[in-house]
């Protein structure tokens, strides 16, 4: 399993992984792939250096990436608007209720509000590239399509190849004409952020539209070694992960008793591949979760029209942490993609590797026996 992109990277196999948890990523590296932190959960410019500080020291010399939450055009925030008073008081009201009637406690009194999640913001996502600058990372991926201009240039200048997102070929291109290394052409079944083109589909589109003019990166219903392989095999220079790194053993975040998983992973333990939905109540934007009642009660009669990004990610920010300090598998609010039904067990970053490697030999020896 060695493509150019990996041999680029200096990776032993062509896995990238996008995690939220500093532990995996670094574990997704040691392992022979290349982690990718996401940065959009840190409000504060010091706390995400602190961690990839952690990151350097903790990677064994091996390279690993960023993720942001970037759109191309900035939007109006923070210093001349409050976003706060742009969220309706119904909106609100409906979250209030929504939560108690799920029985989900309210924050301490000395918890830490997150301030919903300020790394949505365009102002902190700069913070966030120029933190990371500073650090020796060889990605900067953009969970929103094209990074600004200027940022692609800073990247460039920091010899810091920039990733993107897209879910149909003319987005590809236009990610390759702004400026854009790597396309990471992401399906229909992907957790997260996602269009409606399946990746089977829109791969082979994306590869035959970039040529040899960008790499691409397969994303989307992966999880297994055949699954890279199909991916490879569609032209693919690698492959983009993120579900399947949520019950890993090294995650962290959330409430979880030592030895034992999280509330979050054990609902991701027992779905199905049905057990998703694609919505804009996490972000503004259609994203993938999995089901729970937090989802359904967002598809009642009473329920709002979820706002746009990003009012509806301040909108939710405080109940995301509630939900999450909970404990309680039923009411779990947590971007997951179709690829969730094979995700039936905890294991180790390096197990999960070593399984994909030998699942995509095993799948490519079984091609070389068709005549």
């Amino acid at each position: 399993m060695h493509t150019d992109l990996s041999e680029k990277f200096g990776i032993e196999f062509p896995i990238f992984g996008f995690t939220p948890s500093e532990h995996v990523a670094a574990a997704i590296s040691r392992a022979g792939g290349l982690g990718v932190l996401g940065c959009v959960r840190f409000n504060d410019a010091e706390e995400l250096d602190a961690v990839l500080t952690w990151m350097d020291e903790n990677t064994d010399g091996k390279p690993y990436g960023v993720d942001i939450v970037m759109p191309a055009k900035i939007p109006t925030e923070g210093a001349s608007v409050d976003l706060n008073e742009l969220i309706p008081a119904e909106h609100r009201a409906f979250i209030d209720r929504t939560l108690d009637q799920l029985s989900v406690p309210p924050l301490d009194d000395d918890a830490a509000r997150n301030e919903g999640v300020l790394g949505w913001l365009h102002s902190v996502a700069r913070s966030h590239v120029d933190v990371a600058l500073k650090h020796p990372i060889k990605l900067i991926a953009n969970a929103l399509g094209s990074p600004p201009n200027d940022v692609i240039v800073q990247a460039h200048e920091h010899g810091v190849p920039v990733a993107a997102l897209a879910g149909t070929a003319e987005h590809a291109r236009r990610h390759i004409e702004n400026g854009v290394d790597i396309v990471i052409a992401q399906g229909y079944e992907a957790g997260g952020h996602t269009g409606e083109i399946a990746s089977m589909v829109l791969l082979p589109e994306v590869v035959e539209a970039l040529g040899d003019s960008g790499a691409v990166l397969a994303a989307g219903g992966i999880g297994s070694g055949r699954q890279v392989a199909a991916a490879l095999a569609l032209g693919a220079q690698g492959v983009w992960m993120g579900s399947m790194w949520l019950t890993a053993a090294e995650y962290r975040l959330g409430a979880r008793v030592e030895g034992k998983p999280s509330a979050m992973q054990e609902a991701l333990l027992t779905a199905t591949s049905s057990d998703t939905v694609r919505t804009r109540i996490y972000s503004g934007k259609p994203a993938r979760l999995l089901k729970t009642k937090w989802t359904e009660a967002w598809n009642s009669a009473e329920a709002p029209e979820p706002l746009p990004m990003p009012l509806q990610n301040i909108l939710v920010s405080e109940a995301h942490q509630r939900i999450n300090n909970a404990d309680n598998p039923d009411v779990v609010a947590m971007p997951v993609g179709q690829i969730v039904g094979r995700m039936n067990e905890i294991r180790a970053v390096a197990d999960i590797i070593a399984d994909l490697v030998g699942g995509f030999e095993e799948a490519v020896s079984r091609l070389d026996k068709i005549r």
